[in-house]
């Protein structure tokens, strides 16, 4: 199953951004540390490269990730011209503090109050990126839900006289090439309920997790993982969890409830601290499936 996600406001809130793109100084694009290309979208690098703009890559929900894999990420982004890399956990008020002199030095330039440094934040629905606003604000200036896509409009705000930063709505892109890819945005509720099939969604998190951590898995629900697929790793978690259709012959599991469960374990934190992709796993797919020339890159 091919995952696609493309609201009808998306495609408004890109051409705002391209507009605004234009009288920005620092783009900062927040990703997902768990799955940090899966979740940058290739417009944003497409308008900022058009425009020659820095970028501070944010790899928020740090405190999620695999931190071995995010460091090696950090290196590859820092690898990049006019990027830097940089993790946080957007919950930690520490670690938000940090993206205003990170910006800063990206635009050195910029820092006074007749050239105020204008910084853009950006990003895919559901990274965070609201809650990083009103952290840096101190105040509640944008709507926090977890579901994606709550902020449908811009907004310029100031953080200090020197500083202006503008909120934009989260972007995907209208047509995610690779299947992975979507599989994990869904797995990470970056996409709408409605494009997806849980129990599609979590074979394949299944799949990743048997391969990178299947102790985890065990340590969570008791049971062996060898042998298993990931359909069958479901099936495990809906006979430890009772999971049971009713009305139905004696027996019968419920595997999309078992998939909401292993689902919203991985989200919340409570399966462990897990990475869908490193920069070795990223590349050994673009190798075996590119994306074609119009793809933006991902």
């Amino acid at each position: 199953m091919a995952i696609q996600w493309f609201p009808g406001h998306m495609t408004s809130a890109r051409k705002k951004a391209a507009e605004t793109m234009a009288k920005t100084d620092v783009v900062i694009e927040v990703v997902d540390a768990r799955l940090p290309e899966a979740s940058s979208n290739p417009m944003i690098r497409e308008l900022r490269l058009h425009r020659q703009r820095p970028c501070l890559k944010v790899l928020n929900k740090a405190d999620l990730a695999d931190p071995a894999v995010t460091q090696a990420w950090i290196d590859h982004y820092n690898r990049q011209p006019g990027v830097k890399a940089i993790a946080i956990s957007g919950k930690k008020a520490a670690d938000v503090a940090k993206i205003p002199g990170q910006c800063q030095g990206l635009a050195p330039h910029r820092n006074d109050n007749l050239k105020p440094l204008r910084m853009m934040i950006m990003g895919i629905p559901n990274v965070g990126k609201s809650t990083l606003m009103n952290a840096l604000l101190k105040r509640k200036v944008a709507a926090v839900g977890d579901e994606p896509a709550v902020t449908k409009s811009q907004q310029t705000l100031d953080i200090s006289p020197r500083m202006s930063i503008t909120d934009t709505p989260g972007l995907l892109w209208p047509k995610i090439v690779h299947d992975s890819d979507g599989y994990m945005l869904a797995a990470s509720h970056a996409v709408g309920v409605n494009a997806v099939i849980e129990e599609e969604v979590a074979s394949h998190l299944a799949e990743i997790l048997l391969a990178r951590y299947p102790a985890l898995l065990t340590a969570r629900y008791g049971f062996a993982t060898e042998g298993l697929d990931g359909i069958g790793v479901v099936e495990a978690v809906a006979r430890k969890r009772g999971c049971l259709l009713k009305g139905r012959k004696p027996g019968e599991l419920d595997l999309t409830k078992a998939a909401i469960i292993l689902l919203t374990d991985y989200r919340g934190g409570v399966l462990g601290r897990i990475s869908l992709e490193t920069p070795e796993s990223r590349s050994a797919m673009l190798a075996t499936t590119p994306a074609p020339p119009d793809a933006g890159g991902q």
